[in-house]
């Protein structure tokens, strides 16, 4: 097997160009001086040695630059984006406890990992506040140099202008028979004109514009700020509760009146706002006909509230993502159902049990589960205290009798069908443990049995009445009446999050569209006497606009300083034309005759 041996020749030869290559653009830096410095206002990041000094204060040091480095800071944005996704897409504790418990059922193999990385508490968890913390400290560490360096900048002048500026992108130059003085005077009229910063150094017109560029990004960066620290205030002093009200019922903003509530931290809940209302009537209608049949169209909460506790009583509606808004606190209307009306009396006919029980709803025509607790007042056939509990399913729509599902038909009310089952014995509420008041614990309980000994059970149209077996009492579906939930919150600082948003947006913009330029206007008088003009151009980029820019600025000022006539000069030339051979180019030919002093 022969050896083969690498040609170093290409090594050499790319090497060799980068060296060219670093010369030349050493060779320009040394030409342009302070007029090609600082273009961007960016901050300047000193270069990282190879190793930090020793000691505490050296490594303290070594870590604040590289944390406040603008490339850190995009790792942590992107972090922080990334971190958000779990808690996108796994349920949080924070917004429902119930579907976390739901998916930890379903998904019992990696249910403890999640846990373990905290996935189930995303944005309360370690790893999160610790990104977040080190990208606020980031920004924070970037903008205050940055923002000394862009005040400092706006203080100065633009530089004068290079030696030789034929080494810059864009360049023209003509001979004028008008006098040096009367070419700067108006160039720099002409460059205030177009809002440039403009002042005459020496021989020439020196001129920026664009400087607002960092502007731009310094409000893009303190309106990140504002948004990080709206959205922690936020997490901290927030609270949200939810609230299941039938139609006649009402609702006062104390703690114990919340079926549900959360909070932050730091919120105190004596700082609730104090008000109350009540649920008039529910209002929805629906699609009838075509292919968004059962699509809701109205679908309102007409409610009666007050400010305080003798606040005069006013009457609005609720509608959705048009919530009632009180002191700060909002009241959303968030979903509907129905509550059938039911009534039960013992064996001695004494009704003992009249309520409207709402039935949570299991698809999009409103079909409704839940349970129905006797807990007080009922006596079985020996007089002994004993509970109830049915099983309840509604359909407000049934289809019929040998038309297959009891599922509902259509989210109205037109034929609305209560199906039950019954039990007696201990509900268990007793016991001091908390209980979910949609399902019914039968652990402790005996099914009602028929005639033939199978389970009880039952569909009931309205005025419809169920009888329990051995004389025990009946069951009676006396109605239908609707209930709606709504989300009352308070988040504060959510105006300053927005406010934020819109300012990192309106920042972005500029960073993006503004560029910085900058523009030189040289006058001096020739060998020859004649006055010989050059402009040009260095922009932070290259871009065609520049050019097409100095050929704009150079027919103007050309109007005030045309061509001197020569016996190759057309007098009536124009330095912005196509066809004349000083027009604007991308050049590094030597400047014309007499332009360097």
């Amino acid at each position: 097997m022969s050896d083969t041996k690498s040609n170093p020749a290409p090594e050499r030869e790319h090497r060799d160009e980068r060296e060219i290559r670093d010369e030349q653009d050493r060779e320009n830096a040394r030409e342009l001086g302070a007029a090609g410095s600082q273009l961007s206002t960016a901050p300047r990041e000193e270069a990282a040695a190879t190793l930090p000094a020793m000691g505490v204060i050296g490594w303290a040091r070594w870590f604040w630059r590289q944390l406040t480095s603008m490339r850190v800071a995009l790792i942590l944005l992107f972090l922080l984006s990334l971190g958000a996704i779990p808690g996108s897409l796994i349920p949080q504790n924070s917004v429902d406890e119930t579907k976390v418990q739901t998916f930890k059922d379903a998904h019992t193999t990696v249910t403890p990992i999640y846990e373990k990385l905290q996935f189930f508490d995303v944005y309360s968890s370690v790893w999160f506040s610790a990104i977040y913390i080190l990208l606020f400290v980031s920004l924070i560490g970037c903008i205050v140099p940055r923002t000394g360096q862009f005040i400092d900048q706006l203080r100065s002048r633009p530089p004068g202008a290079p030696k030789r500026l034929t080494r810059l992108p864009a360049y023209t130059t003509w001979r004028t028979e008008a006098e040096p003085e009367q070419v700067r005077e108006a160039a720099l009229a002409m460059m205030r004109r177009r809002r440039y910063r403009a002042h005459t150094a020496g021989d020439a017109v020196a001129a920026e514009k664009g400087y607002l560029r960092e502007a731009g990004n310094l409000i893009f960066h303190i309106a990140l700020i504002v948004m990080l620290v709206a959205f922690a205030f936020g997490q901290l002093f927030k609270f949200e509760g939810a609230k299941l009200i039938v139609e006649g019922d009402g609702f006062s903003n104390t703690l114990p009146q919340y079926d549900d509530f959360k909070s932050g931290s730091l919120f105190d809940t004596d700082e609730l706002a104090p008000f109350s209302f009540k649920l008039d009537k529910f209002i929805g209608t629906y699609e009838r006909n075509g292919p968004q049949i059962g699509t809701p169209r109205t679908y309102e909460a007409h409610v009666t509230y007050s400010k305080g506790a003798y606040g005069k009583p006013r009457k609005t509606v609720i509608k959705v993502n048009e919530p009632l808004v009180v002191d700060g606190t909002k009241v959303y209307l968030n979903a509907h159902g129905y509550a059938p009306v039911v009534s039960v009396k013992d064996g001695s006919g004494k009704e003992v049990y009249r309520n409207a029980v709402p039935l949570l709803p299991i698809d999009n025509n409103v079909t409704s589960t839940g349970a129905i607790k006797v807990m007080d007042g009922y006596r079985d056939k020996n007089g002994k205290k004993t509970q109830l509990g049915f099983q309840a399913f509604f359909v407000p729509t049934f289809a019929g009798d040998g038309k297959g599902t009891m599922f509902s038909q259509f989210p109205a009310a037109d034929m609305p069908v209560l199906a039950l089952n019954g039990y007696q014995g201990s509900l268990g509420v007793d016991s001091g443990l908390p209980q979910n008041v949609y399902q019914l614990d039968r652990s402790k309980m005996t099914e009602f049995k028929d005639s033939k000994g199978k389970q009880l059970k039952q569909r009931l149209a309205v005025g419809d009445t169920m009888k329990l077996p051995d004389g025990a009492g009946s069951i009676t579906f006396e109605g239908v009446e609707e209930w709606a939930s709504f989300q009352i919150s308070e988040q504060p600082a959510s105006g300053w999050a927005l406010t934020g948003a819109v300012a990192a947006i309106a920042g972005l913009a500029g960073s993006l569209f503004i560029q910085r330029r900058r523009v030189w206007v040289r006058a001096v008088r020739g060998a020859d006497g004649v006055t010989v003009v050059e402009m040009a151009g260095l922009g932070r980029s290259e871009s065609a606009k520049l050019p097409e820019e100095l050929a704009d600025l150079a027919v103007t000022l050309f109007a005030v300083a045309p061509t001197a006539p020569g016996p190759d000069t057309d007098p009536g030339s124009d330095p912005g034309s196509a066809s004349d051979s000083d027009s604007v180019e991308e050049s590094s030919v030597e400047p014309a005759e007499g332009a360097e002093k």
